[in-house]
């Protein structure tokens, strides 16, 4: 199905389309990174987006596409947030693909599109592209389309790649029946093909520095999209975007308030960030330093503070306990009053130890006195709104903030500690205390994505460098009473 016609990069193209389905499953993204890597291969730049909170997929569209995901998301983010996190990530690409979440019109609840990857296609006027698994269905197809297509008059599914074709034969019967009964586009498809699945694990995808998607594979799904998919009809179907990036604070990323040195723990146990929260960070001043606590064997020299995300560390706890030397490093900086945020595997980390679901026991940082023990099934899964009970690293008391639960673990054998967050899941209704602080150290379950609430961000940069300057003054202090001097 490829064209003779070759596509040419152009500036500022911006041909932008989400990658949605009926449900989870249907192989949303395996097709995204097919069309990714197709379109890469053509010389295009493509800027890869991800609906909703998830972090894995974002990892492989990164990998695939050599730039970093971005994070659209209705629940956490305001639409003119989302805007503005579309808008600046489309800047210098060729071509956006956003891979939806869930089904379409699945978001927060049963009664609205709220949180739904319609709810982000409307607010970014994008058109849709429905992939449908076609491993069991024939004609019936078409009756699965029209009714996507009129469920909803103002979202635009203009097309539909089918996934899990059994080879030509079958495409025809998929195409005649869309012929019939809809308006939607038939773009092609993705055969049964065992070579390009993704292994998945108890939360997911396995990560993409795990490197189970090796060139040979990108190589293929190229090869697939191009042998099969109509990519010259697809570009032709999407929509030209061109919109001068925003800054997403309401602050002016040209003018950086503070000058901080955020140490960014990064490598195969802790790879889950939002790129924006990152992003807004260095426009208020933050230089990122990445480091690795499963193979650096010190943390990098002057830091502010260190910020821990989320990631994997259970499935690296061995590697993790044996690198004690910068574990003793982060134990001392907390103690010492170095400002330290963690989420999830952040907070993990920070924890004495990691309990396998077979009882072993690995030691970690032991900054929070707490034990984290693995469970057989998720924790206080969804969405989750996070009221600030006390002044806080990352803000003011009765701040609100908005984040994701996702994890398989409990905290166990805990010490009195003090709770700064009142949070409340989305699905459950249920409340209850959160964020743990010690010291100048706080950490947390919930994967706060900073631009749910303006002012984060300044809060977090401003009270590290507080935090800076009693350090200063205290060190000062202390060598003017080693001369006897009064202070």
């Amino acid at each position: 199905m490829a064209s003779d016609r070759a596509i040419r990069p152009a500036k500022n193209l911006n041909k932008s389309f989400i990658i949605a389905g009926p449900a989870s499953g249907v192989g949303k993204t395996t097709v995204s990174l097919s069309l990714m890597a197709a379109l890469r291969k053509r010389g295009l730049t493509v800027q890869p987006f991800k609906c909703g909170p998830d972090f894995i997929d974002g990892g492989y569209h990164a990998k695939v596409c050599g730039r970093a995901a971005r994070n659209l998301d209705g629940w956490m983010v305001s639409a003119d947030a989302n805007r503005q996190i579309f808008s600046r990530g489309a800047k210098g690409a060729d071509a956006c693909v956003v891979e939806g979440m869930m089904g379409l019109f699945d978001g927060g609840d049963g009664k609205s599109e709220a949180g739904s990857t319609a709810e982000i296609a409307k607010w970014l006027r994008l058109p849709v592209i429905l992939v449908v698994d076609a491993s069991s269905i024939a004609r019936s197809a078409a009756a699965l389309v029209h009714g996507f297509q009129n469920f909803d008059p103002a979202l635009r599914v203009v097309g539909v790649i089918f996934n899990r074709v059994a080879g030509p034969a079958h495409y025809q019967l998929l195409k005649d029946a869309l012929a019939t009964s809809t308006n939607a586009v038939p773009l092609g498809y993705l055969p049964c093909d065992e070579r390009i699945h993704i292994p998945e694990r108890y939360l997911g995808l396995f990560t993409a520095g795990e490197n189970v998607l090796p060139f040979s594979v990108l190589s293929l799904l190229a090869e697939l999209a191009e042998t099969n998919i109509d990519l010259d009809g697809l570009l032709e179907c999407t929509t030209s975007i061109s919109a001068e990036p925003k800054d997403a604070q309401g602050q002016d990323a040209r003018q950086a308030a503070h000058s901080i040195r955020l140490g960014v723990a990064r490598d195969k146990a802790f790879c889950f960030y939002y790129e924006d929260n990152l992003d807004a960070l260095r426009e208020a001043g933050a230089e990122i330093v990445e480091f690795s606590p499963l193979g650096d064997p010190c943390l990098p020299a002057a830091l502010d503070a260190l910020y821990f995300g989320g990631g994997y560390p259970e499935l690296f706890a061995k590697q993790l306990a044996e690198n004690g030397r910068v574990l003793a490093s982060i134990q001392k900086a907390a103690r010492e009053g170095l400002p330290i945020y963690a989420e999830c595997g952040g907070l993990m980390y920070l924890a004495r130890e990691i309990v396998t679901k077979e009882g072993v026991r690995f030691r970690m940082a032991g900054v929070l006195p707490v034990s984290v023990q693995m469970t057989d099934r998720l924790v206080n899964f969804g969405y989750t709104e996070v009221t600030f009970t006390s002044d806080c690293l990352i803000g003011p008391a009765g701040k609100k903030a908005r984040g994701h639960s996702f994890h398989c673990s409990r905290i166990i054998e805990a010490e009195p500690i003090e709770h700064v967050y009142r949070t409340q899941n989305s699905m459950t209704g249920r409340e209850e205390p959160e964020g743990f602080r010690i010291h100048n150290v706080l950490a947390s379950y919930i994967h706060l994505h900073f631009l749910s609430s303006p002012g984060i961000v300044d809060a977090f940069a401003r009270n590290i460098e507080g935090a800076r300057r009693r350090e200063t003054r205290l060190f000062v202090q202390g060598i003017w009473a080693q001369k006897g001097i009064e202070f």
